[in-house]
């Protein structure tokens, strides 16, 4: 098979960016390890559609984060996925708080994002179960069912004529022309595939693929265990305050159906399908009830886990080197950000 581009991964940001790719009118192909899409990092996350509250100004997490909600709302919208803007509060839970809450209002209107800061009565009037001495109120911030995404993502793909090619892992990579020859291991044995231009979009493997290319690429992968809520206990999003460490901290997230999650923690993951949870770890969840009344531990119960890559950077990487385009610390907010990361690839390879 000989493309324009092939995209290796098959979750929502090599989705999106095949989609932008086939709409530029090059013939592309998606080359995905497992026979779902979206089933590794895209599917196991929060679902949260982010408003750009917390990344550096400039950083391409904030850029790619604000301009991405903006495109994924449109595109959710005219493509009736499930979504809806839900909302969500980031609490102090004492006044010593207050000053961090302030600071992070002025980075996230920095980076484009509209919030606003409320009293005791405003967040109980929002969250009648949430304790807090005031909060950040991010009205724009959403949820998103994600498998609806992926699936209308790749129908967009296949109706301009691109192809996905399921349970194909590439093996191998070397120079062809000005592009690329792929090796490719899958059911019906060793393929190959030709392509002009490359986007490596592996997720949790984006540095091993990038190694195929003789680029070096580190990711250190983080284990997210959620604990299931039973009771309704938040109508919305509730995060506390970011630590110095720049983690979110146990927050509440909710789903379409109106069930609430706590999660995600943070633990080094043991490997890239450590996707268990700790029965043990319940306890740590139950400090949301530091910000949460009413919340007792018996309510908790273990849900599902998910890993995200991170950079040492701490950003998002976008390296483009000898044909091929390298994505790579690609954790939240990815899911938000995919769209405005695929008008970026799509440039990088116009």
């Amino acid at each position: 098979m000989e493309v324009d581009a092939a995209i290796i991964g098959g979750g929502v940001v090599g989705l999106a960016c095949a989609a932008a790719l086939a709409r530029s009118g090059k013939s592309a192909v998606v080359l995905e390890r497992h026979r779902a899409l979206g089933s590794e990092t895209t599917s196991r996350s929060s679902e949260v559609i982010h408003a750009g509250l917390y990344y550096p100004r400039a950083s391409l997490k904030a850029t790619t984060c604000v301009r991405g909600a903006e495109l994924l709302y449109a595109w959710c919208a005219a493509r009736n996925v499930p979504h809806a803007r839900c909302g969500k509060l980031v609490v102090a839970a004492s006044d010593a708080e207050i000053p961090a809450l302030e600071a992070l209002a002025e980075r996230a209107r920095e980076n484009g994002a509209f919030v606003e800061l409320v009293d005791r009565a405003r967040v109980t009037e929002l969250e009648p179960n949430v304790r807090a001495v005031a909060a950040l109120h991010s009205p724009s911030t959403g949820i998103v069912d994600s498998h609806a995404l992926v699936a209308s993502l790749a129908a967009d793909f296949e109706s301009l004529g691109g192809a996905i090619a399921r349970a194909r892992s590439v093996v191998a990579a070397e120079p062809a022309g000005d592009g690329w020859k792929l090796a490719i291991e899958g059911a019906a044995g060793r393929e190959s595939v030709t392509a002009a231009r490359v986007v490596n979009a592996a997720g949790l493997w984006a540095d091993e693929v990038a190694s195929l290319f003789g680029v070096a690429i580190t990711q250190r992968l983080v284990k997210g265990s959620y604990f299931r809520v039973k009771p309704r206990v938040t109508r919305a999003l509730v995060y506390p305050l970011p630590s110095l460490d720049g983690s979110l901290g146990i927050h509440t997230t909710i789903d379409l159906a109106g069930g609430v999650r706590l999660g995600p923690d943070a633990e080094p993951a043991r490997s890239r399908e450590d996707y268990e949870v700790d029965e043990s770890r319940r306890p740590a969840f139950f400090a949301a009830s530091r910000y949460l009344q009413n919340l007792r531990i018996e309510d908790l119960a273990p849900d599902s886990a998910g890993i995200r890559p991170k950079h040492a950077s701490g950003d998002f990487v976008v390296q483009a080197e000898r044909g091929a385009v390298h994505l790579a610390g690609i954790e939240s907010p990815g899911l938000t950000a995919s769209l405005a990361l695929a008008e970026r690839v799509a440039m990088l390879i116009s």
